[in-house]
């Protein structure tokens, strides 16, 4: 039983508009090898909703139709569905990027013995989620024995050339902080992360993305029980800034859930606010077929001063503020572990 989250919908935070969209992100379902005390999805090895084959089908017809340049796929553990890899490789053919938010745990787990070389065979970028280089913070976040089963996972990567330079196969590693406070600037946080994974384990990466844990699901409900629900939302409000209003997920990607209806981002997703698109209440993927998303407005409640809090944080990491005259043309990489 988890507590119940205040209303977040009433917010004086800023309105936005979608730019053209580049991105769809897709929830291919909760179920997931893991239950992580952040994980706003509240996920677990006990969740039934899974995409359907037909609703895959219209994902790679909305692919194919909007000219979408990257499918970001997520969970729970996305690759636990039946329709992964089939999605990957029609994606692919499609000449679309695939990003897969993997668990890294995912790759010890029966039956994905291969699911490694599938993603580097298929020139899949990978993003891991790894909150900290230290076993304790890691088992004492995800659990006891995923640090150790999380490196085997990135040693496996970087045996096919996942983080080496010059192979083409990208692996950037997540952080999120352990509790109710923002993470720390995140370029001197990945150079610890790529000197102590480097000395003690041999392993390589690309980047670290230094996330915002955001205050709905799970992560909400642990701060309501402790009485730092009301601490930790004005502590995303004092840091807001305006500059990485630009640069936020939202503006150039859609999140579709594991039913094919559609969102804003992955967190609206989870309080149950769908996206608008035209007259269309709660759209659904067949209504991207038919209508171009671009110049909506955005749905915004208070947990989007995750967001903008500090130095900004989207799934693609910590923003780069834009120049004025460039805010609305830079946009942050999307995506939600």
């Amino acid at each position: 039983m988890h507590a119940t989250l205040p209303l977040l919908t009433a917010t004086d935070f800023p309105a936005i508009q979608r730019q053209s969209l580049s991105t769809l992100q897709v929830n291919l379902g909760y179920r997931c090898n893991q239950s992580c005390l952040h994980c706003h999805v509240n996920a677990g090895p006990n969740r039934k909703e899974m995409m359907d084959g037909d609703t895959v089908n219209m994902v790679i017809e909305v692919l194919r139709a909007r000219r979408i340049s990257t499918l970001d796929l997520t969970g729970g553990a996305p690759e636990l569905s039946d329709h992964f890899r089939r999605l990957v490789v029609a994606a692919r053919a499609l000449g679309v990027a695939v990003i897969d938010r993997c668990n890294l745990t995912i790759l010890s787990e029966p039956g994905q013995g291969d699911l490694a070389t599938f993603l580097a065979e298929q020139g899949v970028q990978v993003v891991a989620s790894m909150p900290c280089y230290s076993p304790a913070n890691v088992d004492r976040q995800r659990g006891d024995g995923v640090f150790d089963l999380s490196i085997t996972g990135l040693q496996k990567l970087n045996a096919l050339g996942y983080g080496v330079e010059g192979s083409g196969l990208s692996l950037d590693l997540v952080y999120n902080p352990q509790g109710a406070s923002l993470p720390p600037p995140q370029e001197a946080l990945e150079a610890d992360y790529k000197r102590e994974l480097l000395q003690h384990f041999g392993i390589r990466f690309n980047h670290l993305f230094a996330l915002t844990n955001m205050p709905v699901q799970r992560f909400g409900s642990t701060l309501v029980s402790k009485g730092t629900f009301g601490s930790y939302m004005q502590l995303l409000r004092n840091a807001f800034q305006a500059e990485n209003l630009g640069t936020v997920m939202c503006r150039s990607m859609i999140s579709v859930d594991w039913q094919g209806d559609l969102y804003d981002c992955d967190f609206n997703q989870m309080l149950g606010l769908p996206a608008r698109l035209g007259k269309v209440y709660r759209p659904h993927l067949r209504n991207l077929l038919q209508a171009d998303p671009q110049g909506e407005s955005i749905r915004i409640a208070n947990h989007c001063y995750g967001c903008t809090a500090g130095q900004g944080s989207s799934c693609g990491g910590a923003l780069e503020p834009a120049a004025p005259q460039e805010a609305l043309l830079k946009f942050a990489p999307a995506g939600v572990l």
